[in-house]
């Protein structure tokens, strides 16, 4: 069997191709050292060996998973698979082979590194959702409901479930401008899209009431004498401020105070949208390509 010490296995970044990634290191007896997606950068001499999709092979390992390990752990690949790590396609790699060799107690393999790491990146990606399901600010514009995040981890997947839930009556998009997605939610049916970069209209005289309304509710029912700024930044950090209306003047002031300075910001350019791609969400969050 090769080590894989220069074995670079490349994939079209899905997670039906990482599956064959899977099963390619079987079926030819190879240990890849590193599994690239399209976005990570090639090196100067690297040669990585291109790994076809095939949804056959990606449903024989993914349906294994539970027969040979546990149904844990077909969930824990599944949630890796959205996380930020970046090395995210090695750890699910490794962990899949520490699998199939000792069963179900690799779950309770902690002191291992790649078990400990996998889970520890889920544990960030479910941390970060948690707290979006009560981050997250929408805005009207017309009949409809839009929100703009900005996570770290792929989130919409395991959000769609809970907003579509409680927003069953309205149409809304959620778009994550971090990976260029957007959850749409029309006529009961949950959609995510590649949105290169989205452009909003103004908002009109409503919906600036209703901002207005909000901060002055979020002002009364705060209590001066228990204000603990340090205690608001740890269960609601500083990076999800940019898009809560409560903090649009906290925000602004920060950009007039980097302006002042002559610091530079980070620009955004926003255009039109444009949906490359449409996919279905199914109740258990797989995201899979429509025809």
């Amino acid at each position: 069997m090769l080590d894989g010490t220069d074995l670079i296995y490349a994939y079209d970044g899905s997670f039906e191709g990482l599956m064959c990634c899977v099963f390619e290191s079987y079926q030819r007896k190879e240990i890849p050292s590193v599994i690239r997606p399209p976005s990570a950068q090639e090196t100067l001499f690297d040669t990585a060996k291109w790994i076809e999709t095939d949804e056959h092979k990606a449903d024989r390992v993914y349906n294994s998973i539970p027969m040979k390990i546990s149904s844990q752990a077909q969930e824990l690949v599944k949630l890796g698979f959205l996380t930020c790590d970046p090395h995210k396609e090695v750890l699910i790699f490794r962990f899949l082979r520490l699998g199939f060799k000792h069963g179900g107690k690799v779950m309770m393999m902690l002191t291992d590194d790649t078990v400990c790491s996998l889970q520890k990146a889920v544990r960030h990606l479910t941390s970060e959702c948690h707290k979006f399901k009560g981050f997250v600010r929408f805005s009207v514009f017309g009949e409809v409901l839009v929100a703009v995040i900005e996570p770290k981890n792929y989130v919409l997947p395991l959000l769609s479930p809970h907003f579509c839930d409680r927003y069953r009556n309205e149409r809304f998009m959620i778009y994550d401008k971090t990976h260029g997605m957007a959850l749409i939610f029309q006529s009961q049916k949950a959609e995510l899209i590649f949105v290169e970069e989205l452009t909003l209209p103004d908002v009109d005289s409503a919906e600036l009431e209703y901002r207005r309304l909000w901060k002055q509710f979020y002002k009364t029912i705060a209590i001066e004498g228990r204000n603990n700024p340090r205690c608001q930044m740890t269960f609601m950090p500083k990076r999800y401020w940019s898009q809560m209306t409560e903090f649009d003047e906290i925000v602004g002031l920060a950009k007039w105070q980097v302006a002042e300075t002559g610091a530079k910001e980070p620009q955004t350019s926003l255009c039109t949208l444009d949906a490359q791609s449409t996919y279905k969400i199914s109740p258990d969050y797989k995201v899979t390509k429509k025809d």
